[in-house]
């Protein structure tokens, strides 16, 4: 009796280790940057359902060596289960990293350092005073522009921030920073006299009908259209850091070239970029719609650039507010990367320069959309200087990293 016990101790012991190492699940990363170039907080995103963990994923760790990556776990269908694992790392040109992650069950009160915020603030009858949200539905006629507070979803890394109006404009306004670092929280897109003292950024475009930097719009064959008319209209917040912020801008019914579409763009920031990824996503196939996107064209007078080839940035200045007395012209320059297998043609109508696009048998697509401000002290001050970037930023993107997972 006595051996059978212990023996039996023994199994049990054993038993448990196994399932200790069993409720965690470790694998490795291989990311490879076959570029000439170093890529500089290169995202690495990591699709949960590819991996057999036999368990839900609550919390999750991305070593370097000895040197642990800040990364986040992002629930993209609102069931409230993590479906992506997200971070960004630096590769040095034509080099490898070969990282280890460990997945839990088990939830984490690890914080790390925040790079990047998202915001959804609704009205309340008090003044001055917001209930933070995550998602709002409204219907297609109804008058949205007010409802939240910065007419809409705000988000932002330390370079840039932009915001996504709540209406059939969809537009992206932008908001340009004299330093880095994150702002909206507390200056909620609307910086005070005081803020604006201590060094804060502020709303640098007037975007009026235009599509801003990066919008889609509908095209009628001469001129963009307004996401109009749907039957619901929606935004929401999928991720807000602290790695990358993720953020939809969704309509339901929009009848749209004789067609009824259900649409999202969604947006994606990534810490230490200025660049927005822009994934638009259908829930049946194309066929023959065409969209159009690109750039505003400031003041109507903007310099443009584009290599006819799916990339078109502009650079001008204006007020960015219709007070023109406390507030002073701002110069921008925005930018727009189409891939080429998606761009129809090259156009431009009275406020924009644009490519026109189509995806046929393509449920959905992805482009960048990017902008400085003049006010940056870490940015593109001329022209010049922002046109020679693009081109490489374009380069840069049709670079990727190649990631694989080894379990």
């Amino acid at each position: 009796m006595k051996t059978f016990a212990i023996i039996g101790l023994a199994w049990l012991a054993g038993s448990i280790s196994a399932s200790a190492q069993d409720s965690e699940k470790t694998f490795q990363v291989v990311v490879e940057n076959p570029w000439q170039t170093e890529k500089t907080d290169e995202p690495v995103v990591i699709d949960l359902h590819t991996l057999k963990t036999g368990f839900t994923v609550k919390s999750a760790v991305v070593s370097d060596g000895t040197s642990e990556i800040p990364s986040q776990l992002d629930d993209m269908n609102g069931d409230t289960r993590a479906d992506e694992l997200a971070f960004v790392i630096d590769v040095p040109a034509q080099g490898k990293k070969t990282l280890t992650v460990t997945l839990s069950p088990k939830k984490s009160d690890k914080v790390y350092p925040a790079r990047v915020f998202a915001e959804m603030l609704f009205r309340t009858s008090k003044k001055n005073q917001y209930a933070k949200g995550y998602a709002i539905y409204a219907d297609g006629n109804a008058y949205t522009y007010t409802i939240q507070q910065h007419h809409g979803i705000a988000f932002e890394s330390e370079l840039v921030a932009y915001r996504i109006y709540f209406n059939e404009k969809q537009t992206t306004d932008l908001y340009g920073k004299f330093r880095k670092g994150l702002e909206i929280e507390e200056s909620q897109f609307y910086p005070t006299d005081e803020q604006l003292k201590r060094g804060f950024g502020d709303d640098v475009i007037k975007v009026n009908n235009s599509c801003g930097a990066g919008t889609l719009r509908g095209w009628d064959g001469t001129q963009t259209t307004m996401i109009q008319p749907v039957d619901i209209r929606g935004q929401r917040i999928l991720a807000d850091g602290p790695v990358r912020t993720v953020v939809d801008a969704e309509v339901k019914g929009w009848q749209y070239q004789g067609k009824e579409l259900n649409m999202i763009n969604r947006y994606t920031l990534y810490a230490g970029h200025r660049d927005a990824q822009v994934d638009v996503i259908f829930d049946a196939p194309l066929t023959d719609e065409v969209f159009a996107t690109g750039v505003q064209n400031i003041t109507g007078h903007a310099a443009m650039y584009s290599d006819h080839e799916g990339l078109v940035a502009s650079w001008g200045t204006d007020w960015p507010v219709n007070d023109t007395v406390k507030y002073k012209k701002e110069t921008v320059g925005l930018a727009t990367y189409i891939p080429k297998k998606l761009v129809v043609k090259e156009t431009a109508d009275k406020e924009n320069f644009l490519y026109t696009v189509s995806a046929p048998g393509e449920s959905s697509f992805r482009y960048y959309t990017s902008f400085t401000s003049c006010k940056e002290t870490f940015g593109y001050p001329t022209k010049e200087k922002w046109f020679a970037y693009v081109q490489e930023w374009k380069k840069y993107l049709e670079q990727p990293v190649k990631i694989q997972v080894i379990e």
